[in-house]
C-alpha cells in the first residue's frame, strides 16, 4: 500500500507543478479560444490541461517502475506499455484539437487506433464471467471488439461529462478510489497478480485528477480539454478491461461447486467490473441521453449542445459550485454502493443506506435555491458566499459571490474581459479602465 500511495503522490505532485506552466504555455500558444454559446465560464480560459497531466501519468510509471514491488508489475506484464502507448495517441490527437478543433469523426478514428494500440500490446478482454453460462473465452476479433467498444465508451462519457469547472477530474478521482479499493482487495486479499495492473492504474489515474483540481476547481485558471479528458478516459477503460477480462473468477475460491454456480455467485462481485459504465454511470447516462436527444432533433451525435445533466441543473437554478457538488454526490453513491454490496451482497443494510442517500440527493436537487448560513463564530472560516450579510450591505450576484475576493468585478464595472484568474503576466486590474 505504501508503494501505492508514494506512487499516486510524486504523480499527483507532478501534475500539480506542471499546470501552471502549461497554462502559460497555452495562453502563448493561442489554445484559449473564445466563449461560445453552449460555454459555462463568461471568459476565455487556456485549454491544454492534459499536457500536465499526461507528464504526470508517465511519472507515476517511471516511478513505479523503480519500486521493489511494483517493479513486477512491468516484468510479468505489459499491460503498463500497452496503456502508455494508448494514452500517447489520444494525447496527441487531444492536444491538436484542443488547438485546432478537429473533426469529431477523426477523434472517433484515433480512439479507436488507441484502443487497438493497447489490444496488440495485450491489454485485451480473454473472457468473461456470465451467470448462468459459466466463464466465456471470447475469440481474438470478438476480445478486439469488445475492448474498443468499452474503451470508445468510456472516453467519450468522460469529455461528454467535462462541463463544468472540476466536474470531470472529480468524477473520475472518485470513479478511481473505489475502482482502487476493490482491485486491491481483489490482489492483495486473494493475491491475483493479474489484478495488479488494475490497481496501480487506478492510483495514477487518482494522482492526476487530485493534482490538476486545484487549478480546475471554480473559478477554474485552466480547463484539461480534450488532451486531458480523452486521457483520464482512457485509463479507466484499461484498468477496467484489465481486471474485468484477464482475472478468472476460479481463482478467488469463494465458492466450491461447479463453474457456473460459481461465477453465477460471484456476480455481485464483478457488478462494478463487468462494465466500468457502472462506476461512471452519471457520464454513461448524460452520453446515452444527448446521443438520443440530438438524433431525435435530427443532428449528428456528435454536434454540441446546453442539454447535458450539468446544464440542466444550472438551469433549474443551482450554483455552479452546487451542481459540480451534486454530481459529486450521485458519483460517489454510485461507485462505492456497488462496491459495498460488491463486498457483501447479503446485507440489507447497504441497500437501505443507498436509499436513504437517494433520498438525500434528491432533496438537493429540489432546493437549488437554498443557501445555507455559518453560525457567527464560523464567520471567518467559511467560504463568503455562506455568511451572514450585515443589515444594509449590498447584495452581492450568486455567480459573483462565488469568485474569491481579489477576483470579483467592482459594482459598476461591466464587459470585464481577460483570461479567468490571473493572466501569464500576473492579476488583473480591478479598477475600471
Amino acid at each position: 500500500m505504501r508503494e501505492y500511495l508514494l506512487t499516486l503522490c510524486i504523480t499527483a505532485a507532478v501534475t500539480y507543478l506542471l499546470t501552471g506552466p502549461v497554462r502559460k504555455f497555452a495562453i502563448v500558444a493561442g489554445a484559449m479560444p473564445a466563449v461560445r454559446a453552449r460555454d459555462v465560464h463568461r471568459e476565455p480560459t487556456p485549454r491544454l490541461g492534459g499536457i500536465a497531466m499526461f507528464f504526470g501519468l508517465c511519472a507515476g510509471m517511471l516511478v513505479a517502475d523503480h519500486l521493489t514491488n511494483l517493479n513486477e508489475v512491468f516484468e510479468n506484464s505489459n499491460e503498463p506499455r500497452a496503456l502508455l502507448s494508448g494514452a500517447a495517441v489520444i494525447w496527441l490527437i487531444g492536444v491538436l484539437d484542443d488547438k485546432f478543433e478537429i473533426d469529431a469523426l477523426i477523434k472517433l478514428g484515433a480512439q479507436m487506433i488507441a484502443a487497438g494500440v493497447m489490444v496488440v500490446q495485450g491489454l485485451t478482454i480473454l473472457w468473461l464471467p456470465i451467470p448462468g453460462v459459466g466463464n466465456v473465452a471470447l475469440t481474438q476479433w470478438q476480445g478486439t471488439l469488445l475492448t474498443v467498444a468499452l474503451v470508445v465508451i468510456t472516453i467519450n462519457a468522460v469529455n461528454f461529462v467535462d462541463g463544468l469547472d472540476g466536474l470531470a477530474a472529480g468524477m473520475v478521482c472518485i470513479a478511481a478510489a473505489a475502482f482502487f479499493m476493490y482491485a486491491y482487495r481483489i490482489w492483495y486479499s486473494y493475491g491475483i497478480e493479474a489484478a495488479a495492473p488494475a490497481t496501480l492504474f487506478a492510483a495514477i489515474l487518482m494522482g492526476m485528477c487530485v493534482g490538476f483540481l486545484p487549478h480546475n476547481m471554480h473559478p477554474a485558471r485552466i480547463f484539461m480539454g480534450d488532451s486531458g479528458s480523452m486521457l483520464i478516459g482512457l485509463v479507466l477503460a484499461a484498468g477496467a478491461i484489465s481486471v474485468t477480462g484477464q482475472v478468472d473468477p476460479d481463482a478467488l475460491k469463494l465458492f466450491s461447486g461447479s463453474e457456473r454456480n460459481t461465477v453465477h455467485q460471484m456476480v455481485p462481485v464483478y457488478i462494478p467490473l463487468l462494465m466500468p459504465l457502472t462506476i461512471i454511470a452519471i457520464p454513461a447516462a448524460d452520453l446515452i441521453l444527448a446521443i438520443v436527444r440530438r438524433t431525435w432533433r435530427g443532428q449528428s451525435p456528435f454536434a454540441a449542445d446546453r442539454g447535458h445533466l450539468h446544464h440542466r441543473l444550472l438551469e433549474v437554478g443551482h450554483s455552479h459550485s452546487r451542481a459540480v457538488l451534486i454530481m459529486y454526490f450521485w458519483s460517489a453513491l454510485i461507485a462505492f454502493g456497488a462496491l459495498a454490496y460488491s463486498v457483501n451482497s447479503a446485507s440489507m443494510w447497504i441497500v437501505l443506506g443507498v436509499v436513504f442517500l437517494s433520498a438525500i440527493g434528491l432533496g438537493l436537487l429540489l432546493l437549488p435555491r437554498f443557501t445555507p448560513r455559518a453560525p457567527l463564530w464560523a464567520q471567518r472560516v467559511v467560504p463568503p458566499r455562506y455568511r451572514r450579510r450585515a443589515v444594509g450591505a449590498p447584495v452581492v450576484p450568486a455567480a459573483e459571490e462565488e469568485r474569491p475576493d481579489d477576483e470579483r468585478v467592482p459594482a459598476g464595472v461591466s464587459g470585464a474581459t481577460g483570461v479567468n484568474g490571473a493572466t501569464a503576466v500576473g492579476p488583473r486590474s480591478r479598477l475600471p479602465r
